[in-house]
């Protein structure tokens, strides 16, 4: 007997998909469970398997085109079989049980597109109870690195594959996000020097903005060019559109002395590779701490209910060529410093190459954006409902301080946080951003 292949809600938050490509040709032999095509949904490229062995005898759907959930794209079934009748009556979604709305949870979206190779996250295997009923979708600006680096400049000095470079111009390079085999050094024989790395780094913060932020679209000669959204970039704008209108926001910002965290860093550095951590890593620790004391913060609004969160599930805002996309890290109050680096990298790599499943961008509590290392000093960002508060990381600056009867130079940092008045007030959102400061300014407090 055929079987239809629908386009499966391979996401949480899928209501249509864009076939990208074919893996398998019309008549080719394909058996239950094998990828047969992959799939653009709002968060990723993913693979739509077959759900049962056959033949696939007709590819309904072209390549590059859109269909809502539920829609025929294929049929599989033997190689004498009549499918006419299949395909005539199949132009349509197969019924409202096919689509659920974006506010389904995993394991519904995982039912309605029989998708039983999708793993269960975390929150699911512990109690689906947890879990919202608006999943998390992008939404805020970008927070962690863009594809890829620009190649090191022809005739680079080397050291073992490492650019030569004094060990100050290293804790410079390393604190303002700069990539040493991406320059040119002035000093003898090519040495990198202080110098050098303040030049990339002034303007705004070029070089880091190059290797960081999505890649530029590319120009042609005509007077505009229509480009098709994108899944994501559609999820994006109707996510955004759920936010800024109906969630009375409003804004807390203070200023954060990074100091001692700055030695906390320099002294980890000193110990190898594997304690290397960045500024927004001790960010995301500290965040992540002072929301596990404070639940009111680390809440969902849920229309009749406040869900308040004995978990802290942080997700951090990822800039891709396509868009933005929230990633998660689960359970990130218990996690050490150095877990938290590894897991914010491999997910942040993951998102630029539209690896991430949906388990991984999914269930988070609250969220973290960071500007920082485009030379932003100060911004907003839009919360991602349900949650009810997000911070917005600006730019870790020296700047000279009063300090009894002298002058210091200290390093500050801007940090801003949105709030949903009608979960969290201002002197809730304040004392939160008080326990986050204090820790940032501590940062012993965060090593354990």
């Amino acid at each position: 007997m055929a079987t239809k292949v629908v386009m499966e809600a391979l996401s949480p938050t899928m209501e249509e998909g864009r076939l990208v490509k074919w893996l398998k040709n019309e008549g080719d032999a394909v058996k239950s469970g094998e990828p047969i095509a992959e799939v653009e949904t709002d968060k990723a490229v993913m693979e739509l398997v077959a759900r049962a062995d056959g033949v696939l005898r007709k590819r309904v759907l072209g390549e590059g085109t859109a269909a809502p959930v539920g829609q025929l794209v294929g049929v599989i079934g033997t190689a004498d079989e009549n499918i006419d009748a299949l395909v005539a009556g199949g132009g349509a979604p197969a019924g409202a049980s096919a689509a659920k709305p974006a506010e389904q949870t995993i394991a519904n979206a995982n039912e309605s597109a029989g998708a039983s190779s999708i793993p269960r996250s975390r929150d699911q295997a512990q109690g689906e109870a947890s879990m919202p009923p608006q999943q998390k979708a992008a939404g805020t600006p970008p927070q962690s690195p863009g594809p890829g680096a620009p190649a090191p400049q022809q005739g680079a000095p080397s050291n073992g594959g490492r650019a030569k470079s004094s060990p100050l111009a290293r804790r410079l390079a390393s604190e303002r996000g700069i990539d040493l085999g991406a320059m040119q050094g002035s000093g003898p024989g090519g040495r990198i020097v202080k110098r050098d790395v303040e030049g990339a780094a002034a303007g705004g913060g070029q070089q880091a903005a190059a290797r960081q932020a999505p890649a530029a679209r590319p120009r042609s000669g005509a007077d505009f060019e229509d480009v098709a959204l994108t899944q994501i970039r559609k999820t994006i704008a109707r996510r955004l559109s759920e936010s800024i209108g109906p969630i009375p926001t409003f804004y807390l910002t203070t200023e954060i002395d990074l100091t001692r965290a700055s030695e906390l860093r320099d002294a980890m550095l000193e110990m190898g590779d594997e304690w290397k951590v960045s500024f927004n890593d001790i960010i995301l620790k500290a965040t992540a701490t002072a929301l596990a004391q404070h639940p009111e913060v680390n809440a969902h609004w849920l229309g009749d209910k406040i869900r308040y969160h004995n978990r802290v599930h942080l997700g951090m805002a990822v800039a891709t060529d396509d868009g933005l996309i929230v990633p998660v890290i689960f359970d990130a109050d218990q996690k050490r410093m150095s877990e938290i680096s590894a897991e914010a990298k491999s997910l942040a790599k993951k998102a630029r190459e539209r690896k991430l499943k949906p388990e991984e961008y999914t269930g988070s509590t609250f969220s973290v954006s960071n500007l920082g290392m485009f030379g932003i000093d100060q911004f907003t960002a839009i919360i991602n409902p349900p949650e009810v508060g997000i911070i917005a990381i600006g730019a870790a600056e020296d700047k000279p301080v009063i300090v009894g009867d002298d002058i210091e130079v200290r390093k500050k940092l801007r940090l801003t946080m949105s709030c949903d008045h009608r979960a969290v007030d201002g002197a809730v959102g304040a004392k939160f951003l008080q326990t986050l400061k204090r820790m940032l300014e501590n940062p012993l407090m965060l090593v354990y």
